[in-house]
């Protein structure tokens, strides 16, 4: 099987986001950002999906340095009805004569700041809305492009990969870059401009209380720097823990069954518990040290607000500040310390961005398909039968250096049943993707109706082509829906006819819905032989020249086989039917029959030709039915 057919498993880890605030609303720790292999180069390439949009982003920076300068100004606004008050107040107090509170002018100041707030989230409220839009575009025409990539894309690139991978890139990755870009970018361009305001705004009311605000700050990112080297190996270890119990509690849902089959209960117990444990102690370290940070914090912030207050009494004493530019200071300095902690974060959330957008663009670059031939060409050669099929010396290999496949020819004629038998391994399956061009040959040439398949397009090529698999693929839908998905345009009359020449007819309507019932997500309220018919009925909708057939009874009981059987039957009569034969004793009448061993056709012939010749084949049926196999008499 596959990789491609493998279910989807969710990734072990989700992109880094910031944690948001810690505990009494300061700034929390963040989870360690992936760091990109080509950080500026896939930066570059990310801008370039702005570009479009420059003037809506310049109209975005202009709306974010108008709203916090709106909200930058306030404290300084404010400082001035404190010292109005505080002049009047103290005044009356030591017996000023005439000393009254200037209240008009107090409400003034009031009415100054309503402004000023209100304008601050006017043009916050402008910034957020077409911020929202720019990013929802851009991940848009990302999305685009990835889904019409993810069409052009080789087999072999599924192949290669499971579904978690391909899915987390186009989803995950995608949704962190359209947080980021609808967030973060923002909040950057705020907490840049908060920084500079802030700073020319306190160094307008003093220089020296401004000197003493920032001679904390190294002592600030000493703390943050030491606690973020101690608690990010505790963030990366439960990250891990947290991938291990998820993929368990998966694993164990999916297979739960089993488990109670096999009384292993108390095993599955025992190891959820024993990543439990160790989610819990890196957890709890991690928290803990995270939970460090804003006490820390706060004791180096009161330092300073301690020296601001001492230093800036003596210089109100000294008539060079006033009492209002104290408390504009604090506000200020305590505005000062957020957007530098937010900046670090964003910092580490950019560089978690630009690693998805890394894993985005890789998926974006992988090599397609060889592209389709400019025109349609005619189905058919004139006097070819539909459903002739020829392997002119086809060599292929997965490498270049390790060829699987080096000089097969094979002739079919319209109408004959072709079975291909061999070891797990031999090559069956890559067969039937050459033939669908799901892969491309190294060497020779594949006729279909006596066209080489490399001169039509692949929807015309594969249209000639119905499968019946092993593995049944139905989707979350009616059963209508599920038959008619044959042929685009299918009427109800024709869906019934399919359905009764598949023999599916009268176990559908013995359903409570008949055709309106709906499948589940993985159809399992039906049973497996009645989804075989219902594939059955949706190839014989089809009505394509040429079935391939991977054995569609091995898991069904003897009478729900029969009834397959029949409805095989009936869809391969007057069609070209490449027969993948796991059980031998059912290609006795082929046509054909293709044995194949490592990548090569080794024997062909009917069955009795092939049984006759006493080589790979006989053996291979004989083993089938050994003296072990046959019940024991007297």
């Amino acid at each position: 099987m596959s990789e491609a057919n493998k279910e989807y498993k969710r990734p072990d880890t989700a992109p880094a986001r910031h944690r948001g605030p810690g505990p009494g609303g300061g700034p929390g720790m963040m989870m360690p950002a992936e760091k990109a292999k080509d950080f500026k180069g896939t930066l570059r390439r990310l801008i370039r999906y702005l570009r479009p949009r420059q003037i809506q982003l310049i109209f975005v920076f202009i709306m974010a340095i108008a709203s916090t300068v709106f909200s930058i100004f306030s404290p300084k606004v404010m400082g001035k009805a404190t010292t109005k008050l505080f002049e009047g107040a103290y005044g009356r107090l030591t017996g000023v004569e005439g000393a009254t509170i200037d209240f008009g002018y107090i409400n003034n100041i009031l009415l100054i700041l309503v402004g000023l707030y209100l304008f601050s989230a006017l043009f916050s409220y402008v910034q957020q809305y077409i911020m929202a839009g720019v990013a929802q575009k851009v991940v848009y025409d990302m999305r685009e492009e990835i889904n019409v990539k993810l069409e052009r894309l080789p087999l072999k690139y599924f192949d290669s990969r499971t579904h978690g991978e391909i899915l987390s890139r186009a989803t995950n990755d995608v949704d962190n870059i359209s947080t980021t870009l609808q967030q973060s970018l923002t909040q950057l361009i705020t907490s840049i401009v908060t920084i500079i305001g802030v700073i020319i705004m306190m160094l307008t009311i003093s220089p020296w209380l401004t000197l003493i605000t920032v001679v904390t700050l190294p002592l600030s990112f000493i703390v943050i720097l030491g606690i973020s080297k101690r608690s990010q190996s505790y963030f990366i270890s439960q990250q891990k823990s947290l991938g291990q119990l998820n993929g368990h509690v998966e694993e164990m849902y999916t297979g739960h069954r089993i488990i109670k089959a096999f009384g292993r209960e108390k095993q599955s117990l025992g190891d959820f518990n024993g990543i439990n444990d160790k989610l819990y102690d890196s957890g709890w370290r991690a928290q803990f040290m995270s939970g460090m940070i804003m006490p820390l914090m706060m004791f180096i912030g009161n330092l300073g607000y301690v020296l601001v207050c001492v230093v800036g009494g003596i210089f109100v004493t000294r008539k060079v500040i006033e009492v209002g530019d104290i408390q504009a200071f604090i506000q200020y300095s305590r505005q000062f310390t957020m957007p530098i902690t937010q900046t670090a974060n964003i910092a580490n959330i950019i560089q978690s961005t630009v690693a998805s957008a890394e894993r985005v663009f890789e998926l974006l670059d992988e090599e397609e398909e060889v592209p389709e031939v400019a025109t349609t060409l005619v189905n058919q050669q004139a006097g070819v039968e539909e459903g002739a099929v020829e392997f002119r010396h086809v060599k292929f290999g997965y490498k270049e250096d390790a060829i699987l496949i080096e000089d097969m020819n094979i002739e079919v004629q319209p109408g004959q049943t072709i079975a291909i038998v061999g070891p797990t391994g031999a090559g069956k399956t890559t067969l039937i993707n050459l033939l669908m061009r799901f892969y491309e040959i190294s060497g020779g040439e594949i006729m279909i109706d006596g066209v080489d398949i490399t001169k039509m397009p692949r929807s015309e090529l594969r249209s000639k082509f119905g499968m019946v698999l092993q593995d049944t693929w139905l989707f979350n839908g009616t059963i209508r829906d599920n038959i008619a998905y044959g042929r685009e345009g299918s009427t109800e009359g024709d869906v019934v006819r399919a359905a009764k020449a598949a023999h599916a007819d009268h176990f559908i309507r013995t359903l409570p819905m008949g055709y309106d019932t709906v499948l589940n997500e993985e159809a399992s309220n039906i049973s497996q032989g009645q989804k075989q018919l219902l594939t059955i009925a949706r190839a014989i909708l089809a009505d394509p020249s040429i079935l391939i057939l991977d054995e569609a009874t091995s898991s069904v009981d003897t009478r729900t086989e029969v009834q397959i059987q029949k409805a095989m039957n009936t869809l391969m009569k007057g069609r070209t039917s490449f027969v993948i034969a796991h059980r031998l004793s059912t290609i006795r009448d082929a046509d054909l029959i293709l044995v194949m061993n490592q990548g090569s056709v080794i024997e062909k012939g009917t069955h009795v030709e092939l049984l006759e010749k006493g080589g790979f084949y006989a053996d291979l049926y004989n083993s089938q039915f050994s003296e072990e196999d046959l019940p024991q008499v007297g």
